[in-house]
């Protein structure tokens, strides 16, 4: 099917919804590091360094961020407190009002022996199952766990968000043509419908679903993919890379329009992450930042201050030079953290642009009696 094609059949199947609310007791989130608080780093033992988390945390929160992601903003905006990991055991976390799936490096396809997350998405829709039978289980034998975990009703009115699909397309890049790419994206969203349908068969029925974004705009991807600059569009970012996103996106669009009708008896809100990345990098100085693209922490210097050997704080003997990654000075001025993730800052930028409403169908700006109560 071609692009216009698909564009045709979203406008031909109609939403069916009996509207967006925004009382949510509980958010169960699902997803790769752009909304991660922690399951990577617990799940499999490793750690992140500083400057990581100095922005809001004052250290390295299992975010790959200087501060807060985009899922916290939206938690804030609720009047939720921030997710807990799944996998983080210490600290004494609270699930009272839900719980995070999401790991750095997930895909939506189950992972392969260079994946960098072993919890793709179906293991995480596994994870969850096992989540709610021990929290059913517990609830059961003992009221006194209740005020850490989720009462039995909030499985089924709690808010289902899934931000993940970003690593299947730009793992697929490394081994694959642009062509190939494309043609795993019907197979990549087979596998992200079969989540959702396990997940609504379980009582889920508020699904808020995140598309992906400007893959090609990464200093990771434009290091790697774009040093021929006919490769790079106007914004300096990897063209394929983007439209394979955009492709991506469109499909992803499809499918949800599809389950919408197809679940007439729930709720699925599209929010396009793509566009609001996207408007951000092409007008970054309307809305404050001096760096588009360059990452805030890395190695190397303008213009992408990124080197795939050195991770955000660390020092490396690379061809017998010790090197240390720098941090630039003020972090809001940087849209990119560390060659992969936002910064807080541009986090904050792109969740004010959804609670818009502007960005989501359906639209919602008019269901949002939380937006009085922000604190960013």
């Amino acid at each position: 099917m071609n692009q216009n094609a698909l564009l045709l059949f979203i406008l031909c199947i109609p939403y069916v919804t009996y509207g967006i609310e925004f009382n949510y007791p509980a958010v169960f989130n699902f997803g790769d590091s752009n909304s991660d608080t922690g399951d990577l780093v617990a799940g499999v033992g490793d750690h992140l360094d500083p400057p990581n988390g100095q922005t809001y945390f004052k250290g390295p929160s299992g975010r790959f961020c200087d501060g807060r992601l985009i899922v916290d903003f939206l938690m804030d905006a609720m009047d939720l407190p921030f997710l807990n990991a799944y996998l983080e055991a210490l600290g004494v976390p609270s699930f009272r009002k839900g719980c995070n799936f999401a790991a750095a490096g997930s895909t939506v396809l189950p992972p392969t022996q260079y994946s960098v997350s072993p919890f793709s998405f179906g293991i995480q829709v596994a994870q969850f199952f096992r989540f709610k039978s021990r929290v059913l289980q517990l609830q059961a034998k003992s009221k006194r766990f209740n005020k850490y975990l989720p009462d039995e009703d909030y499985f089924s009115t709690g808010l289902y968000m899934f931000d993940i699909g970003q690593n299947d397309l730009a793992g697929a890049f490394y081994s694959k043509s642009f062509d190939q790419v494309v043609a795993s994206i019907p197979f990549v969203l087979a596998e992200f419908e079969t989540g959702i349908k396990k997940l609504y068969d379980q009582g889920a029925r508020n699904f808020w679903v995140h598309n992906t974004g400007p893959l090609g705009c990464l200093p990771q991807n434009i290091a790697k993919f774009g040093t021929d600059p006919s490769k790079l569009d106007s914004l300096g970012c990897v063209s394929a890379h983007n439209q394979a996103a955009n492709l991506f996106n469109i499909q992803l669009h499809v499918l949800v329009t599809k389950m919408q009708a197809q679940y007439s008896d729930a709720n699925f809100t599209h929010i396009d992450i793509f566009t609001i990345k996207s408007n951000l990098i092409a007008n970054y100085s309307k809305y404050g930042f001096e760096q588009p693209i360059a990452a805030c922490c890395g190695y190397g210097g303008l213009p992408l201050n990124y080197n795939s050997q050195l991770a955000c704080g660390l020092t490396k003997t690379i061809n017998g030079s010790s090197m240390t990654t720098n941090v630039c000075n003020d972090t809001t001025e940087y849209v990119n953290w560390d060659g992969i993730h936002y910064t807080e800052a541009a986090n904050q930028h792109i969740a004010s642009q959804i609670l818009t409403g502007k960005f989501s169908d359906p639209p919602f700006a008019d269901k949002m009696p939380f937006l009085l109560n922000l604190r960013f």
